[in-house]
């Protein structure tokens, strides 16, 4: 007697084929080799902004260098580089100094930190970095009110001024960040900034005009970085933009506007950096430096 139940009948299945089998092992063999292969350290980005800093030079014509003895030397405060230095923007020095360099011009880099304070006349030109809004929350109040009077003289007298991301809003009015705190700022740009919960993310290109300085011609011109920022900016009344947006966000993603101008100063959301990536720009801050050095050329 069988003692198995009947079973109904059921319809022949093809063969399953063994592709998508092979490929699962594949790729957990893959998996598997990945999650135990020996893992590299971050790249040095500040260590590797240098090269980058070196390659620009190829869009500049040569300059024939100054004679030992009649080398000209451009002095330049890089304000809190230990807060406000994100997104590799010391490369922006880096630069500077090697196309000074090129050039025959010293460019000499100070550093300045909480506490501390400048002669509006010690230097020709300020820099001033990004930072994350907890660093900024740390040195508002203490640049605002130990820095702020010297950095808007200086800007009146012909100082030239670069300012990115962070530092940008701190040059404005006021900052109101991501955790409701109202950061003052220097108040040298007629701006106020908001923070919003969303960023502005992505390249960007805009058209700048740069004025004549030192002898040099003015001249407009496309520069090109990438913004990553929670800030709407607001620019107030008669206050001049950096440059139109071509492609990106800027200020404030509406007004198709980028950065601020005053005189020499120039605050921009642009990191890249900045300065490797525009050539022509970094040429003409040296310019600016140079001039206020030498005393040939007011602010406009």
């Amino acid at each position: 007697m069988n003692d198995t139940p009947d079973t109904p009948d059921t319809p022949d299945t093809p063969d399953t084929p063994a592709a998508p089998v092979d490929a699962a092992r594949a790729l957990g063999d893959a998996l598997s080799a990945f999650a135990t292969r020996p893992v590299k350290p971050a790249p040095d980005v500040e260590a590797e902004a240098e090269p980058v800093a070196a390659e620009a030079v190829s869009a500049a014509a040569p300059i024939s260098p100054v004679s030992a003895g009649t080398r000209p030397r451009v002095r330049v405060l890089h304000i809190y580089d230990r807060y406000l230095n994100i997104y590799a923007d010391r490369g922006n020095m880096l630069l500077l100094r090697q196309r000074g360099a090129w050039r025959g011009i010293d460019v000499q880099v100070d550093g300045i930190e909480p506490g501390a304070t400048f002669e509006p006349g010690d230097y020709d030109l300020l820099y001033i970095g990004g930072g994350q809004d907890r660093d900024q929350q740390m040195i508002a109040e203490r640049m605002a009110e130990d820095l702020g009077p010297a950095i808007r003289a200086a800007a009146e007298e012909g100082t030239a001024v670069l300012a990115v991301c962070g530092g940008y809003q701190l040059l404005g009015r006021s900052y109101l960040d991501t955790t409701g705190v109202l950061q003052p700022g220097v108040g040298l740009f007629d701006l106020t900034t908001e923070a919003s919960d969303t960023r502005l993310v992505g390249n960007v290109a805009i058209t700048a005009e740069l004025p004549a300085i030192g002898g040099r011609a003015g001249l407009t011109t496309i520069v090109s970085g990438f913004e990553n920022h929670a800030g709407r900016t607001k620019l107030g009344d008669g206050v001049r933009a950096f440059g139109k947006v071509i492609h990106g966000a800027g200020n404030d993603g509406s007004s198709g506007e980028e950065g601020a101008r005053l005189h020499h100063a120039t605050g921009t959301y642009l990191h890249g950096p900045l300065l490797p990536r525009n050539p022509e720009l970094a040429d003409w801050l040296l310019a600016a430096s140079l001039a206020h050095a030498h005393g040939t050329d007011a602010a406009t």
